[in-house]
């Protein structure tokens, strides 16, 4: 079974966010960057198909140079080979485009994905690449398993969960529940050395108009100061509620 699992390179959480051109652009000086965490369930069940089924796995990425850093982490992870098309990631129309390019001309098996990135939140290219490659296709993905052909995937749907059956070739959209936390890997120093060791290229973009632009960007409002009301003070929180909160 061939595995294409598809990475993305986002800013820690943890992070300081500004943005610069008059709040048109991300202002990335002093950005810590971080594999997507939705992609990191996804790559960690790629490994258990790979140790238990003999499934080959190449990861793959849309972006410059600076994105390499969490392609290597995924190699060093397990992962057999790594992509990286050599393209700003402008929207996610332009990225499913990239990857479903690729994907034609490699035949993947199996292509896993996060639910959505951390940065944008978009959860717009698991669907459009299975679009693209016609594909079958399942979003919120919380279980997977395999054999030869056929496939029972479970779902994240409101209050609960749906298991139905599929076949292969498949796009799954990943999270948390695909694997649990424990088992997300982390590099040891034979991975990282054998890391240095596999295969990392780099596909040219293919020419796509972009169909979106970021025009400005805003940070969340800061939120007020807590006021403080008295226990004995019933009048006052019910004024305040009522009056300033306008929750009742």
């Amino acid at each position: 079974m061939k595995i294409l699992v598809c990475i993305s390179h986002v800013p820690d959480t943890t992070s300081k966010i500004n943005f610069t051109a008059d709040n048109a652009e991300f202002d990335t000086n002093g950005v810590q960057y971080v594999i997507n965490p939705y992609d990191e369930f996804s790559l960690a069940r790629a490994m258990w198909f790979k140790e238990k089924q003999g499934a080959t796995v190449t990861v793959i990425s849309v972006g410059n140079n600076t994105t390499e850093p969490s392609l290597r982490k995924s190699l060093a992870i397990g992962a057999d080979a790594a992509i990286r098309i050599d393209a700003e990631a402008t929207d996610g129309f332009f990225v499913a485009k990239q990857i479903a390019e690729i994907a034609k001309a490699n035949s993947y098996d199996l292509i896993l994905t996060g639910r959505e990135s951390i940065d944008y939140n978009g959860a717009m290219v698991p669907g459009m690449l299975a679009t693209l490659l016609d594909y079958n296709f399942v979003n919120a993905c919380v279980g997977l398993e395999i054999d030869e052909n056929k496939v029972t995937a479970t779902k994240e749907i409101d209050g609960g969960t749906e298991t139905f059956s599929t076949t292969l070739p498949l796009v799954i959209a990943g999270q948390k529940g695909l694997v649990e936390e424990k088992e997300l890997r982390i590099p040891n120093m034979r991975g990282i050395m054998m890391a240095r060791k596999k295969p990392l290229t780099i596909a040219t973009a293919i020419e796509i108009s972009a169909n979106t632009k970021a025009v400005r960007f805003e940070k969340p409002e800061e939120k007020s100061a807590c006021k403080m009301v008295d226990a004995s003070d019933i009048d006052g929180l019910i004024d305040l509620l009522h009056n300033e909160a306008k929750v009742i």
